[in-house]
């Protein structure tokens, strides 16, 4: 790249600054490197460890969770009991087709967990699976 010395002021600069340009994208990493972990499923559930495969996710499903209380979410918001369908329903746009995945904790009584999953297969939904943590070997 040749610089011209003798350059008036009037005369545009055909030269591109990029540090500008790499500090922001270097700030920008930075803020996404941090923010990434945090992005996950904010009900804390210590779930159960399996050797099963993971299943392939086409679109983002829904997550109900259960916690050791034996509160329920669903993805991050409490529900009760009585009203998990209709919010289950009003989340999925009425689409009985739709994925969802019951998180349990693994301290909960397990007739608690089948006991959401006949639940929402009752109400016609298909598409309801467990999720358990990879298993570890000790």
């Amino acid at each position: 790249m040749a610089f011209k010395l003798n350059r008036s002021r009037k005369e545009p600069m055909s030269e591109i600054n990029v540090t500008p340009f790499v500090d922001v994208m270097l700030v920008l990493l930075i803020v996404f490197m941090v923010t990434a972990p945090l992005l996950t499923v904010g009900v804390q559930v210590d779930l159960p460890e399996s050797s099963a495969d993971s299943l392939p996710e086409e679109q983002e499903p829904l997550t109900l969770s259960i916690n050791s209380k034996g509160e329920i979410f669903i993805q991050e918001s409490k529900v009760e009991y009585d009203k998990i369908i209709a919010k289950v329903l009003a989340v999925s746009k009425n689409r009985t087709d739709t994925r969802i995945y019951v998180r349990g904790d693994k301290t909960i009584n397990y007739g608690r967990v089948l006991e959401i999953m006949g639940l929402l297969s009752g109400s016609g939904f298909t598409k309801v699976a467990l999720i358990s943590e990879p298993y570890k070997e000790r």
